[in-house]
């Protein structure tokens, strides 16, 4: 006697075949998401390294990769 949830799983794959076929936007989502976090790991660490240093980071350099940012106001 077969296992009725193997069974369902295989039929429900092969009826998914047709439609990623036609709809290739799981690539599409993947790929946003990923320049998504790219995004956010970058422009964290840029805030990270330009800010008031936490305890315990007082005396650590900034890396080279990481550009200068100047918080002065340039409204007078």
């Amino acid at each position: 006697m077969t296992n009725f949830f193997t069974i369902a799983a295989w039929e429900v794959l092969a009826a998914a075949e047709p439609i990623k076929a036609n709809y290739p936007y799981g690539k599409i989502y993947a790929g946003v998401l990923g320049l998504g976090f790219v995004a956010a790991v970058s422009l964290g660490s840029i805030a990270f390294y330009n800010s008031k240093r936490p305890v315990g980071w007082e005396n650590k350099d900034r890396p080279n990769f990481v550009p200068k940012v100047n918080a002065e106001d340039s409204e007078n």
